[in-house]
């Protein structure tokens, strides 16, 4: 059994465990990478870490100095994942969230010391963002690490994720994640395309004008910068739209190959079962799927146990992904 020094020794190097049982072609394995694997619970921490680290390289952060604050927009995984690393850094988090998401987010960042700054719970993680940014700049001395527009997202999977994919899976042909900030997208698909070309990059998003939160539509308005930065356009092979009611459906379906997920990976791997579908019979495919966290976060939302019709309706007033 390996020993480590701390907590966030053990960010990454997450499994990969076979779920082609929920592929509807026997020419097509579907692969998933289970990011709840890590220490605070998501893909996120990653990120956080990443993004902790880039701003102490930058100066912006001095581990061990007092009452340095940092202020972040996040509707869950990357707030919790910032607040574990703040919480053993020596930061002090302030975290913009939703009003409207479950509870047990909200307890997690409570229970790590990050202080809740609520924003409208209508306005989703978009009326976050924004709210953080007006307080940023009302408050010039706190750090505003900006997830979305921060190269250090990115380069956390261009780093980590996308090598940890290609070593696991030499012969993945198409990787699926979902769209939020962008990051494992951008990260991932581009070290994959720069060593493997014809691997295919698929996002998964929700319909316009559809709350999935924690997933984006681009077409809502708001594209992350660093989509833009990353040439997200042209990197992305394709992008598929995934309801609500799919994403729910197929995180229960995730039970039945042993995985207990939250409801964006249910969202991505209802794309990934979408993508198996275009696979022509004569030819052979290997796709990864990002489950991006467990489901412990949201089991006070019934999402496995109410009605589907119910849990639908209350998506749309719970910010669930």
């Amino acid at each position: 059994m390996a020993r480590f020094n701390s907590v966030l020794d053990l960010v990454g190097n997450t499994p990969v465990v076979d779920v082609s049982a929920l592929s509807p072609s026997s020419n097509v394995t579907i692969l998933a990478k289970l990011e709840g694997r890590n220490p605070a619970g998501s893909v996120k921490d990653r990120v956080a870490l990443s993004l902790v680290e880039a701003a102490e390289r930058d100066g912006l952060l001095r581990r061990g100095e007092p009452n340095q604050i940092l202020i972040e927009p996040s509707s869950g995984n990357t707030g919790i994942a910032l607040a574990m690393v703040c919480r053993l850094q020596g930061y002090h988090l302030k975290v913009v969230l939703p009003g409207n998401v479950s509870p047990e987010r909200r307890q997690l960042l409570l229970s790590w010391g990050a202080e809740i700054i609520d924003s409208p719970g209508a306005e989703g993680s978009n009326g976050a963002v924004r709210m953080a940014k007006s307080l940023s700049e009302q408050n010039p001395q706190w750090i505003f690490l900006y997830q979305y527009a921060n190269p250090a997202n990115p380069e956390a999977h261009y780093r980590t994720t996308g090598p940890e994919i290609l070593s696991d899976v030499p012969e993945v042909t198409h990787f699926v994640a979902g769209m939020g900030t962008s990051g494992t997208l951008m990260g991932v698909g581009r070290y994959l395309k720069e060593q493997r070309p014809d691997v295919k990059i698929w996002a998964i998003e929700p319909p316009s004008g559809e709350m999935v939160d924690g997933l984006r539509n681009l077409d809502d308005g708001y594209i992350p910068p660093i989509f833009i930065d990353n040439h997200g356009f042209e990197l992305l092979d394709r992008k598929v739209v995934v309801r609500p009611r799919e994403a729910i459906e197929w995180t229960r379906r995730l039970m039945e190959v042993g995985l207990f997920s939250g409801l964006s990976s249910g969202a991505i791997m209802a794309g990934a079962v979408k993508c198996a579908l275009t696979i022509p019979n004569d030819e052979v495919a290997t796709i990864v799927s990002i489950v991006c966290d467990d489901g412990w976060k949201y089991l006070s939302t019934g999402a496995w146990t109410d009605d589907i019709d119910e849990v639908v309706e209350r998506a749309k007033k719970i910010i669930y992904f």
